[in-house]
């Protein structure tokens, strides 16, 4: 692949080679002042609730005020709830705060002038995570949910990494019709169109900070960046991290370690086998590999986001900003009517792949903001793009990255099995997404900046790329999977991270159960792995949900084909519903041989894969995920699929005991918690659709 380097280009080139950053003309210093210092927060702001009938298993979550003051459930259903998954504000206030200093302390300044130790806290617990992106994120809620005690360790101040406000990069699954990646995932989805229409990022933050908030068996551990590691006979004991906003250090100590930071921090810190760089095309006989192996990558973004005003404005680039012509946008903006350069979020503005893609980062955000000041100074001001009414929104200042370390597992998922379908006996996620193989120049390059590399949709992804190869009790789940690069240029998304994700803290949950370790889930538990992924939502192709022992002894009665209810298909798939369909008001009964005892309903609603019941004119790109590039005037807000059963009742023995009238979830667990013969379900509400959608009606035992 040849390296046609011109222009500006060369400058930034220059730049790159030498490792050069930007000299800021002046430094401004923001001292912040306090009358005194805690040393210990004892307790925090009280008051709040967080209510949630979404995958969890439990029927109740509790948290004291003195360990952060946030309250909540899930899996509960009735009409006095608040919405599921909302936070809400209960008889607490801000004057609810109690300052921590003794008495002595808080009516002296303190004056000091003495060498003192740095604070380290200590946490016991049975599973960390390193890295708050949606995969280590959705692997901390799947673990918990599972009752397994979690820390979840993130260098950020906001949880989502490249989905957060501080990159902003939407977030992409699999291809195709009815592919949408469901779990938790869908679960944080569908939460952000009903309560962020608008799809704004500070609610979009919200959602992600209130669903790990929510699991009292989350410690959350924010800007705390990972620095060192303990380990011991092949296995680590403890991560250290230092939390920069609170200058103290945070040992944990586990059972399990996971690393999701994207980078693979623990891999040079525990000796973990890894990777960096691209195969060869020999090593795995992979046709869109380079001929010779190299430390090459896909570089990394700093996005930009505009905004329609009504008028024209005005934009004027810093000084330091490099200057462009349209020659330097070839293969980049589709310059076919002035029109057409808002039709993507510039992703095209990348740098990193000719360097260290972790050591060399701080060099590349500055060349990057260089170029994205540049760029929108010819998209503005070049007299080829119709800007006149468009002026900047936002612009990311943490590069958003690609590729960089990749784990070695005991398998290496490479560009065969992708093409072939991957249909491993192992499989506990799927891709779908092109193998998006972008050029490691990116934008210094005139050739296009990726290759779009077909792929299957969907394709299998095994359990054994989620775990090291010599390091006992390490996992990993994100863009540092065990695969070659050529796999990585498809499995690097985020919707497919993010099921990734939660299969690790699912396997985590059984490991820790049962004594085994990652490796020991893949030798003795795959089975149950599977079908405990399949009963929280997450579509495994190629597999179905098996019927339980208690289902098989039930009558089911209703207005539809009520064996599709049971049938372990919870999706459309390969041109078959699989959805049952009725009219609002016609129940479902289920009647049992003999009473006996029933913890929860468990319903699967159609959540419209496809969005397509979606207003009309609504952009393309939100159908795919609710998340916003470019903000348009008078564009159309998402609102919750009109498939989506809102309001229903469950009565056990012909007493009601659930009632919801504002569901928005695709996966709902009732409580049921009595010994009971019938159980009634009657759907009453849709969010408009004429028709009830279900995919799958279930008694728990």
């Amino acid at each position: 692949m040849g390296m046609a380097v011109s222009g500006p280009s060369q400058r930034i080139f220059r730049a790159i080679s030498r490792r050069q950053a930007l000299t800021p003309s002046r430094c401004l210093s923001l001292p912040t002042a306090f009358p005194g210092r805690c040393r210990r927060i004892t307790r925090w702001l009280s008051g709040w609730s967080c209510t949630g009938r979404t995958a969890g298993l439990r029927r109740c979550k509790t948290w004291s005020a003195r360990r952060c003051g946030w309250t909540g459930t899930a899996g509960r259903v009735c009409s006095a709830a608040p919405v599921q998954g909302q936070t809400t504000r209960s008889a607490g206030t801000l004057s609810t705060f109690r300052s921590p200093l003794n008495k002595e302390e808080s009516i002296m300044m303190l004056h000091r002038a003495q060498i003192e130790t740095l604070v380290t806290h200590t946490y016991e617990t049975e599973l960390c995570i390193v890295g708050g992106g949606m995969a280590g994120m959705i692997a901390a809620i799947a673990a918990a949910r599972h009752g397994r005690k979690v820390v979840l360790m993130q260098d950020r101040p906001v949880l989502g990494g490249n989905a957060s406000s501080e990159i902003r990069m939407w977030i992409r699954g699999a291809h195709g019709a009815n592919m949408r990646e469901t779990g938790i995932l869908e679960e944080i989805a569908l939460e952000n169109i009903y309560r962020n229409p608008t799809l704004n990022f500070s609610v979009w933050d919200s959602v992600l900070f209130g669903k790990v908030k929510c699991e009292k068996n989350i410690t959350l551990l924010l800007n705390c960046s990972c620095l060192s590691a303990e380990t011991r006979d092949g296995k680590i004991v403890s991560v250290t991290g230092w939390q920069t906003t609170t200058q103290t250090y945070h040992t944990v100590r586990a059972r399990l370690f996971a690393d999701c930071s994207g980078d693979s921090i623990l891999a040079p810190l525990t000796g973990a086998e890894w990777r960096m760089g691209r195969e060869s095309c020999e090593e795995f006989g992979e046709d869109i590999a380079p001929q010779e192996s190299d430390a090459r990558t896909m570089g990394m973004s700093c996005l930009l986001q505009v905004r329609e005003t009504a008028r024209p404005t005005t934009y004027i680039p810093p000084a330091w900003a490099y200057h462009f012509e349209k020659k330097d946008f070839e293969n980049k903006i589709n310059f076919s009517t002035p029109q057409k350069w808002n039709n993507c979020n510039f992703w095209w503005m990348e740098l990193g792949g000719l360097v260290d893609s972790i050591a060399d980062t701080e060099t590349m955000r500055d060349e990057l903001i260089r170029t994205v000041y540049g760029v929108w100074d010819f998209v503005k001001n070049g007299g080829v793009c119709d800007a006149a009414n468009w002026e900047i929104e936002w612009i990311g200042f943490l590069p958003g990255k690609r590729e960089s370390r990749r784990y070695v597992g005991d398998y290496l998922l490479n560009q065969n099995d992708v093409r072939a379908e991957g249909k491993f006996d192992d499989l506990i996620a799927y891709g779908g997404w092109t193998m998006d193989d972008h050029h490691p120049a990116g934008f210094l390059t005139t050739e296009p900046p990726t290759i779009w590399h077909p792929a299957p949709s969907p394709y299998g992804i095994p359990y054994r790329c989620l775990y090291s190869k010599n390091v006992e009790n390490l996992m990993f789940a994100g863009r540092n999977i065990s695969a070659t690069h050529t796999a990585l240029s498809s499995t690097r998304v985020m919707a497919t991270c993010a099921i990734m994700g939660q299969a690790l803290g699912t396997a985590v949950a059984i490991a820790l159960r049962d004594g085994l370790t990652p490796r020991g889930v893949y030798e003795q538990r795959m089975q149950e792995l599977k079908q405990t992924l399949i009963a929280d939502d997450c579509y495994l192709p190629w597999n179905r949900r098996e019927p339980t022992p208690l289902m098989e002894s039930v009558r089911i009665e209703g207005a539809g084909d009520v064996s599709l209810l049971t049938d372990g298909v919870e999706r459309p798939v390969d041109g078959v519903d699989h959805a049952y369909v009725c009219e609002p008001g016609q129940a479902v009964v289920f009647t049992l041989p003999e009473p006996r005892f029933l913890s929860a309903l468990r319903i699967v609603m159609d959540s419209d894969l496809n969005r397509e019941t979606f207003p009309e004119g609504i952009e393309y790109s939100f159908k795919t995920f609710p998340m916003k590039c470019h903000v348009r005037l008078g564009a159309a807000n998402v609102c919750v699929p009109k498939t989506i059963l809102r309001a229903f009742d469950v009565y056990a023995d012909g007493e009601r005991i659930a009632t919801e009238n504002e569901n928005y979830q695709r996966l709902v667990r009732v409580p049921i918690g009595r010994t009971v013969r019938e159980v009634r379900f009657v759907p009453r509400e849709t969010w408009g659709c004429s028709q009830v959608r279900l995919y799958a009606l279930e008694l728990m035992a």
